[in-house]
């Protein structure tokens, strides 16, 4: 049996400007961190005695004969892509929801490739399970889907992530003190809006737009050395929040489909009771909602916000790892 865990992700600034079509015309780079929330790969050779020869279970169950017959796109396609022919038996398991904007399929695909990588006694590293995970979600599945979410599940930590107009991809890690992202994590509220959606569909219309929103991405792209100085420079964490709402609000602009009226008027409720700034987590629409809060205000905007699960978090640095490796 192996199991592999798989971060989630939590994107600052520079979002839009990791999809190819942008950065490999203009070059683009996001300030991400990873969370201590997780996504959890189990898989182990299934025996020959079932009338199935593939068995997936994630928020259904499916038994399949072949790899084509999988009906979950992301396990066919790794499946096929390798080349898997033993009975194999697939548990997938989450701290939190999928399609909430934390880059969920992302770290899953990473976490599946880890996963069966190491069934079949192989190690590979950490930009392997990038490149690979991207090829799978751009190529193979043919999602619009951008290059951070991956990359972001694999390294791990707080890291500006580079895209390069000749497609090569660069993790920079945040050189900060201790101290310096403890005080920002203090100052952050993650907030459940229990509407999900799936992030492909929300960013295809990002995508259709970028010819048209050119000025609002190479502004979103400014902003991810601007978080960087605030944080580094140990100028006044506010600024950091007051960027957040600035980025929030170009990012709405993206496309209609980025936010709608309830989101519009939680993120206000938010902000009246103390939240400095915030947004919406990956491809908008709904899901996660990152909020900018001084401590002595959280209690404020945790009763504003009270129909809503919030959910306390730390960074991590870990990124994809196999926790489990019996073969």
């Amino acid at each position: 049996m192996i199991i592999s865990r798989t971060p989630f992700r939590i994107s600052f600034f520079g979002g839009g400007t990791d999809y190819p079509g942008w950065y490999l015309k203009n070059g683009g780079a996001v300030l991400s961190t990873s969370f201590d929330k997780y996504c959890y790969i189990t898989c182990r050779e299934l025996p020959p005695f079932f009338d199935h020869k593939y068995r997936i279970a994630y928020s259904r169950v499916e038994n399949a004969l072949t790899a084509d017959s999988i009906e979950h796109p992301a396990v066919r396609a790794v499946i096929s892509q390798m080349e898997i022919n033993e009975g194999l038996e697939i548990h997938c398991d989450a701290d939190l929801p999928a399609r909430s904007g934390l880059g969920s399929s992302s770290s899953f695909v990473v976490g599946l490739l880890n996963a069966l990588k190491a069934y079949k006694g192989i190690r590979v590293s950490k930009q392997w399970l990038a490149k690979e995970a991207i090829r799978i979600e751009q190529e193979v599945l043919a999602e619009s889907v951008g290059s951070q979410d991956q990359t972001a599940a694999a390294f791990g930590g707080m890291n500006v992530i580079h895209f390069d107009r000749d497609g090569g991809i660069r993790v920079e890690p945040v050189i900060c003190s201790r101290d310096r992202v403890e005080l920002l994590n203090d100052h952050l509220m993650l907030f459940f809006t229990g509407f999900s959606r799936i992030a492909s569909e929300v960013a295809k219309a990002q995508v259709q737009n970028i010819s048209k929103k050119e000025a609002d991405l190479h502004r979103m792209r400014t902003m991810v050395d601007e978080g960087l100085e605030i944080l580094c420079e140990n100028r006044d964490i506010r600024e950091f929040g007051e960027l957040l709402h600035l980025g929030w609000t170009l990012k709405r602009g993206l496309s209609e489909k980025v936010s709608n009226d309830q989101i519009d008027a939680l993120y206000e409720r938010a902000r009246i009771a103390g939240a400095v700034g915030g947004k919406l987590l990956g491809a908008g629409a709904g899901g996660f909602m990152l909020l900018f809060v001084e401590p002595s205000r959280r209690n404020e905007v945790k009763a504003a916000l009270s129909e809503l699960i919030h959910v306390p978090f730390r960074f991590e640095n870990s990124g994809a790892q196999v926790v489990y490796y019996q073969p």
